[in-house]
């Protein structure tokens, strides 16, 4: 889901024209749609995350519950444990997410400034 990311600096590469193919090509119209993408793939991979994040914790919830109430047998110990450790691989999904979505934000800005700025971007 972050091939977009990866490529981010061969997507400017191709987007933004070179001196000689200024006349072929809307730089701006370029510019603005290569956010969009960005924009769109963040949302849907923050959203990928968020919802399995919130997953996770239903189910530490309903274990802890179990366990609380007098279950201590090692098959739900293990997976309450398991779910846990998940939960913190997901957290920290979420700020490496937030590294990549910064540093991509800062290669197109450096890259498109001069053609297109989102009225919202952080830089």
């Amino acid at each position: 889901m972050r091939l977009i990311d990866d490529k981010i600096i061969y997507m400017l590469n191709t987007t933004i024209p070179t001196e000689s193919f200024k006349g072929q090509v809307d730089p701006t119209m370029q510019c603005k749609d290569l956010f969009q993408q960005i924009e769109s793939e963040h949302t849907q991979r923050e959203q990928a995350i968020t919802k399995c994040l919130d997953i996770t914790k239903e189910k530490v919830v309903h274990m802890k519950k179990l366990k609380d109430n007098g279950d201590e047998s090692p098959a739900l110990i293990k997976s309450l444990r398991k779910e846990q450790n998940k939960l913190r691989l997901l957290r920290a999904e979420l700020n490496i997410e937030e590294v990549v979505r910064k540093r991509t934000v800062q290669v197109y800005y450096e890259r498109c400034r001069g053609f297109y700025k989102p009225p919202h971007m952080k830089v």
